[in-house]
This record gives C-alpha cells, sequence and structure tokens, in this order.
C-alpha cells in the first residue's frame, strides 16, 4: 500500500475520467468503499470526473453518493477503471468493455482469489477482513480528515463483511477501526438494521418461497436455494431482495455448506456459496466458473448457463465437494 497510495494518485491526476466499481451485483463493502474513495479522489483530484458504477438498491440508497451511482447501460469510456472489492472477471458488461479499453486499471481488493493480471495498479491484501478498511489506510495516507459520511460509508462496508463482527475474519483491529468511526457520530444501530435486518415485503417473500422449495443434499449437509426470473416476477421482487437469504440457508443446524442459485437471464445465473469452514468455497466456486471466487467461508460466481444446466453443475460440484 505504500507504493500504491501515491500511484493511484498519479493516475488520476493525470486522467480526464476515472470509473469506480465492484463487481456485477455489488454488496455493501463494495460499495461503501466505492463511494469513499470517490469523495477522496475529488476532493484531492476536484479537476477529474470520478464516477461509480453500480445499483445500489434500498439498503444502500441513503448513503451520500450512492443515487449518483451509475446503471451499467449509462457507464462509457474511461482513462482509468478500478476495481474495488472483487475482481475483473465478475464486471457488468458495460463495465467490463471500459475496463478492457481503459489506458490503465486498478484493483483494489481483500479476496485472495483474486488475482494481480491485468492490472496497472494492483492493491491485495487477502488478510483484510474488507475492502472498505483498505480504503481507509488510503485515506489515512492522503491525509483526509473523516467526518460523519466517510463513516457512514466505511461502516457500512464493515459490517457487511464481517457480519456485524460476528464472522471469524474479525480482529481487535476491525474493532478500533470501527471505534474510530464511531467516534464521528454515526448511528451504527441504524446502519446495521439497513444494510444487514430489514428486508422490503417481496423480500420476506421470496424469502419464504426459497425456504419452502428447499433443496437438501449430501445427508443434509448442503442447503440449496434457487430463484428464478418467474420467482422474482411473481413475487414483484428483484435481486437486490435476495441479499441475506444465503445467510438463513447455512443458519440451518447440521448445514456444512449453503448454496443459492440465482437466474439472472440471458443464460446466466449468480451463484452465492457459505461454508462453516469445512469446504473451501472460493476454491469451490472458481471449479465451478471461471468468474468464481471470494473467500474460505463466502464466495460467489457467475455462470453462463441457463438454471436448468447450471442447477445440475452446482449440485454435482457440492455434493462433490463434501465427499458425497
Amino acid at each position: 500500500m505504500k507504493d500504491f497510495a501515491p500511484a493511484l494518485l498519479d493516475a488520476v491526476r493525470r486522467s480526464q475520467r476515472v470509473l469506480l466499481t465492484g463487481p456485477e451485483g455489488p454488496d455493501g463493502d463494495s460499495i461503501g468503499a466505492c463511494l469513499a474513495l470517490q469523495r477522496a479522489l475529488r476532493t484531492l483530484v476536484p479537476g477529474v470526473a470520478i464516477d461509480v458504477a453500480g445499483t445500489p438498491g434500498f439498503r444502500y440508497s441513503w448513503l451520500l453518493g450512492a443515487p449518483e451511482m451509475l446503471n451499467d447501460n449509462k457507464v462509457g469510456d474511461y482513462d482509468g477503471v478500478v476495481v474495488l472489492d472483487g475482481d475483473r472477471h465478475r464486471l457488468p458488461k458495460q463495465v467490463g468493455r471500459s475496463f478492457a479499453a481503459a489506458r490503465w486499471t486498478g484493483l483494489i481488493d481483500h479476496h485472495r482469489s483474486s488475482g494481480l493480471d491485468g492490472y496497472t495498479l494492483p492493491w491485495l491484501e487477502p488478510k483484510c477482513e474488507s475492502t472498505c478498511v483498505m480504503v481507509r489506510k488510503l485515506l489515512a495516507t492522503w491525509n483526509i480528515a473523516l467526518d460523519r459520511d466517510y463513516a457512514e460509508a466505511l461502516y457500512t462496508g464493515i459490517i457487511f463483511d464481517t457480519g456485524a463482527f460476528r464472522y471469524s475474519n474479525t480482529t481487535a483491529s476491525t474493532h478500533r477501526v470501527a471505534a474510530e468511526l464511531l467516534d464521528h457520530g454515526i448511528e451504527h444501530w441504524k446502519i446495521c438494521e439497513r444494510v444487514l435486518m430489514e428486508r422490503r415485503l417481496p423480500g420476506v417473500r421470496l424469502q419464504a418461497r426459497v425456504c419452502d422449495n428447499l433443496r437438501l443434499l449430501a445427508n443434509d449437509r448442503v442447503a440449496m436455494g434457487v430463484i428464478s426470473r418467474a420467482t422474482f416476477a411473481e413475487l414483484g421482487a428483484d435481486e437486490h431482495d435476495v441479499e441475506g437469504i444465503i445467510d438463513a440457508l447455512q443458519n440451518i443446524a447440521g448445514v456444512e455448506l449453503a448454496a443459492l442459485l440465482v437466474e439472472r437471464g440471458n443464460e446466466r445465473c449468480k451463484l452465492s456459496l457459505r461454508s462453516r469452514g469445512g469446504v473451501d468455497v472460493a476454491a469451490l466456486a472458481q471449479r465451478i466458473s471461471p468468474a468464481g471466487g471470494g473467500h474460505a467461508k463466502a464466495a460467489g460466481a457467475s455462470i453462463s448457463l441457463p438454471l436448468a444446466g447450471a442447477l445440475v453443475a452446482v449440485e454435482r460440484a457440492v455434493v462433490e465437494a463434501l465427499g458425497g
């Protein structure tokens, strides 16, 4: 990071337009990191246009800068593209094209499955609990003074990736960073409610449908849920309502591995995986799809197959992963 911070700032200064982006379907850590970094770069290099790609969904729409985030079809050409909290293989279609055409590219990520190839400026820190913690380090290096808006964005990412400090990636350092953010007057309980607890009514019905149709495999050690486009339409739900359902599957007693397969259309599906530790789901996601990866206990993949074919491939892979 010592060399990365000045190199990134220099690259931005030599640009006219820069795009910050997460993977397709960005989560709280990706969104919080992008918005905090966007604000910092706009402060440090006011003459450069800094955009953020992604659709924040209702859980994150209250964050400063979230309403300005660009849908994929509004993304144009950029001098530089920085990927946060994911890798270049899981970018939305138009963002991927912008990435390929950019003069320089960057990576800020903590997923050990992310490779360094294909980036001009990569910063990978697999031992870090969240990308927002990495961005906090950048802001400190650049002498950016925190305020409530920065703190809300960064806290959002930290609680998302630590499960409100429940996951094993939480350390004493995590709590020290969180305490620093609390010193800026954020209402941490409200952020937890918005990011981790609140659901739209269609989302509640969607989770109920997934649980009603739950598939138990490998002697009930695997819990697998499936969501089709038809189910979204029937319930009035969208992909933002999916967040959190995988955790309900993982919390079933006796389940060692949880999987949630979501149909995205155009013969593409999104897979989420969770493990209690017995299976490295980052490695499993990469075996299932080249566009897969994440952490040992939480990972995902984009699968270029129709739902029926993806379901067969995923069921076979998760059962084999548990030796069944």
